[in-house]
């Protein structure tokens, strides 16, 4: 997330970064899942889907496998209980088929500021609608931090599923996203909330 609200006041610390202590030693696996907005990675530990990348392509895919292993401290598994959960879901989801995940999430990637408002986000903003920087902000008891929000949305290591997506400027415009503007007109596009483009 790139754009986001001007705030009046100041914002709150924005989280820590992952606790080694919360993730380290921890099994893990992942999958790569073609979608119509290009190539997602998916990673799972026992506990939930902890990652969704966008443009998952052998360079970015790569990277991120790396800092994964990094994160959990150990090389990935052949398979993990929730990553056939979140394909199928994930898949019927940009087929029109599904408005709710059910998949278990792993939040051990996100915390503080930046983990109450994804919560919310996820808890509060259903399918098809959109929410401003501005009301989430006021949503989690901060309303000085809208551009805080912004930065939340930026650290989400579940988009699609953790709908950023869904968070747009007050001004009308769509705001800034981390997998690219284009990305976030398609998936609203899909939810009915912006018309589909043309070609």
């Amino acid at each position: 997330m790139t754009n986001s609200e001007p705030t009046a006041g100041p914002a709150p610390s924005p989280g820590p970064v992952p606790d080694p202590d919360r993730t380290a030693g921890r099994d893990w696996g992942w999958t790569r899942l073609d979608s119509p907005i290009g190539p997602l990675l998916l990673a799972a530990t026992r506990d939930g889907l902890v990652k969704v990348v966008f443009h998952a392509h052998e360079r970015t895919g790569r990277r991120e496998l790396t800092r994964l292993e990094q994160y959990f401290g150990r090389p990935p598994l052949g398979e993990t209980p929730h990553l056939a959960t979140a394909t199928a879901e994930l898949t019927a989801y940009f087929s029109g088929e599904l408005r709710a995940f059910t998949v278990p999430l792993d939040w051990s990637l996100s915390g503080g500021f930046n983990a109450r408002v994804l919560h919310a986000l996820a808890d509060g903003v259903p399918y098809g609608s959109v929410v401003g920087y501005q009301d989430l902000a006021d949503r989690v008891g901060e309303p000085g931090a809208a551009r805080a929000v912004g930065v939340a949305m930026g650290s989400n290591p579940l988009p699609v599923v953790v709908p950023c997506h869904r968070v747009v400027a007050s001004d009308g415009g769509i705001g800034g996203f981390g997998g690219g503007v284009e990305t976030k007109r398609l998936l609203l596009a899909l939810e009915g909330v912006l018309p589909a483009p043309l070609f």
